[in-house]
């Protein structure tokens, strides 16, 4: 069912079950079953899109409050919620900027409603798809300063990106046009914390929703996007273990790669 606002309900959207696993109510019945399918296959899935937020937050605040960067392009935004970045960012320092991009309609929607900055900052929201960094650039230009550091988010969201898209020039193409002191924060899925059940959890993905294919990688690729870049302590591995602010949950039950560059 297709709504006046043109979101097709009866698709799956990645966002929309994000949004479920976080606890959310901007979900649909086709988002929803997606998200008990991948909670058959790996229980802690919930703990997964719970701890990718953390580990956001927490990435975010080291930016602003240690990095001193004040500019944030957030790509893959996905719906609102809690400790949004520009929530994060402006509780430490108050003009800082935030432009969110996203080819989701419900998530524009929600985000131009929901998203509103303090009066020193700036938030802006792009409609765009991340296999077209040119136009992302252009648009946030708007907003951003790009002779001044930015921060490119690209939180959950490469595993979106087949391959055969070049995803790992995409990032580069996104980092070129951004000053030196510029960051990239990702965190990505990866096979090798359970093997078996990152492909079933791809796998079922892409049978309800055969628009969208994931693809968790290696350590190795996943680093290949920070070439040329200075890695931040602790460099890259388990989400979790990224300056954590409490228990480390096992690699095992969460099966994302995270890290924090910096740009010379």
């Amino acid at each position: 069912m297709i709504k006046p606002d043109g979101i097709d309900t009866s698709l799956p959207s990645p966002a929309r079950v994000y949004d479920f696993l976080l606890g959310g109510k901007d979900n649909y019945e086709a988002d929803r079953k997606v998200a008990e399918g991948l909670l058959e296959i790996i229980p802690s899935m919930r703990l997964v899109a719970l701890q990718n937020r953390a580990f956001l937050g927490r990435a975010v605040r080291h930016l602003v409050g240690e990095a001193g960067v004040r500019q944030f392009l957030d790509i893959g935004t996905g719906l609102p919620t809690q400790d949004n970045v520009h929530n994060v960012a402006q509780r430490i320092a108050p003009d800082s900027r935030v432009v969110y991009v996203d080819n989701d309609p419900l998530v524009l929607t929600h985000a131009r409603a929901l998203l509103t900055s303090t009066p020193e900052g700036a938030t802006d929201y792009v409609d765009a798809d991340l296999r077209d960094p040119d136009a992302i650039l252009d648009r946030a230009s708007q907003t951003l300063d790009f002779d001044k550091p930015v921060a490119l988010l690209l939180v959950a969201i490469l595993h979106f990106v087949p391959d055969e898209d070049d995803v790992h020039g995409i990032v580069a193409r996104l980092m070129k046009r951004l000053a030196p002191g510029s960051h990239l924060v990702i965190s990505h899925g990866t096979p090798e914390a359970n093997p078996q059940g990152a492909s079933d959890a791809a796998d079922e993905f892409t049978r309800q929703a055969p628009t969208t294919q994931i693809t968790p990688r290696t350590r190795d690729s996943i680093n290949r996007f920070f070439a040329g870049l200075e890695p931040v302590d602790p460099g890259l591995g388990y989400i979790t273990a990224w300056r954590p602010e409490g228990p480390v949950v096992p690699p095992e039950q969460v099966g994302l790669y995270g890290g924090v560059a910096r740009k010379p």
